[in-house]
């Protein structure tokens, strides 16, 4: 039975189906050996297949080639870079560029295992559950087994028939939106990483708070006479050292908000990031990959005919003529499968502007995850200086343990 045109070209997840397919862990393993990002391995645990297995940079640099190689009509998400930006190497900048490539290849894979055509592909399979010594060679081999999607999609040598007529115009409007789209989850991702530095940074002032309150406290000097008359300050004194415990408290709220923030709202802003950049890295390929081969074809095919007709025009041996048209004949060939491929291409490309749609609706996850880490931040926090509002009370006197006006 083939396939009608709705439904070859419509995929029919929604964003809940897609997160269901597979959540990948990716988490660094201490190494022993080597020093400045030498030897880094990371441990890949798969919901979907049940298992972990080992993995270095190199090793998703090879399945980000092959599965380029063989998915290149699709979006397929970059890498982080191998190594840090030429620059002074120290230890926090070594670990934080770690880290965050750490992330950034969890990213990459729960992207691609939630793919809905990658996620059934032997490669993505082989890649999550390999566990032999070479699973560079593996993917490689798995690769030359299939060939790339063009070969073994059913409906590949049929997508002309399956696309819209004004798909041209679908692609267009669409590609501006996705801009658009992108554009203005660049500028969320900015501020959300810049509140969760602030919070970061409010952890590190309330700490400094405290310290300089505990060494006011442990101040062991005698008064002066002048001072000693007025005995408030020598009561106060000794009262300050107790209030660090509180403000360490509230540090580690603060530092838990910026965490959380970091965790639960910018790595999903990164996330869709990822994504809408690698649908503009395709859009880029589809035009100067597919198009511009074809047009080469095309002006290359011009060129053989001419000289197919000045050769009929002036004697010239019979064997030149020959393989003159044995070239022709194969450019047209050629011509032919470029068409196939162009629409293909189409074709795909319209399936993952759909893809990206999809993927909306985790707008709503973010602005959620966003809240709840502002209430529960605040709740927290709330707590904390409330406890320590009566305290200064009982330390100080006063109303309320407070005194606002000088």
């Amino acid at each position: 039975m083939q396939p009608t045109q709705e439904d070859a070209l419509m995929i029919s997840y929604t964003l809940d189906k897609l997160l269901a397919l597979d959540t990948v862990q990716v988490e660094l393993i201490p190494e022993k050996k080597g020093l400045f990002l030498k030897h880094v391995e990371y441990q890949v645990t798969s919901e979907r297949y049940k298992i972990s297995v080992y993995r270095r940079y190199s090793d998703f640099d090879v399945f980000h080639e092959v599965l380029l190689q063989r998915f290149s009509y699709r979006v397929v998400p970059a890498l982080p870079p191998k190594r840090m930006l030429k620059g002074v190497l120290t230890s926090v900048s070594e670990r934080e560029f770690i880290e965050g490539r750490r992330r950034a290849l969890g990213r990459f894979i729960n992207l691609v295992a939630r793919h809905p055509v990658f996620s059934e592909d032997e490669l993505v399979k082989t890649f999550l559950t390999f566990s032999g010594s070479d699973v560079q060679t593996k993917l490689r081999d798995a690769y030359k087994k299939t060939g790339d999607e063009f070969m073994t999609n059913r409906v590949a040598t049929q997508a002309k028939d399956f696309l819209p007529a004004d798909i041209q115009a679908q692609f267009s409007t669409s590609r501006e939106m996705i801009r658009n789209i992108h554009n203005s989850f660049h500028k969320l991702r900015d501020r959300a990483e810049k509140m969760a530095e602030r919070s970061k940074e409010n952890a590190t002032d309330l700490l400094m708070f405290g310290k300089e309150l505990s060494t006011l406290g442990s101040d062991t000097s005698t008064l002066p006479s002048l001072a000693s008359s007025l005995n408030s300050w020598g009561k106060l004194r000794q009262s300050l050292k107790s209030l660090s415990v509180e403000f360490a408290v509230l540090s580690e709220k603060a530092a838990q908000q910026g965490s959380r923030e970091e965790d639960d709202v910018v790595e999903k802003l990164n996330l869709f990031l990822d994504l809408l950049q690698s649908y503009r890295d395709l859009c880029e390929r589809h035009e100067k990959g597919v198009l511009h081969e074809h047009q080469r074809a095309l002006h290359k095919y011009g060129v053989m005919k001419r000289q197919m007709m000045s050769a009929t025009v002036q004697p010239k041996e019979h064997a030149t003529v020959e393989q003159l048209e044995s070239r022709i004949v194969q450019q047209e060939n050629a011509i032919q499968t470029m068409e196939l491929r162009n629409y293909f291409s189409l074709f795909c490309l319209h399936q993952e502007t759909q893809l990206i749609f999809t993927y909306l609706p985790i707008t709503s996850h973010i602005l959620g995850a966003f809240v709840n880490s502002q209430v529960q931040g605040h709740r927290e926090m709330g707590e904390v200086w409330n406890d320590l509002q009566p305290k200064l009370g009982c330390l100080f006197g006063g109303k309320n343990g407070l005194k606002t006006s000088i």
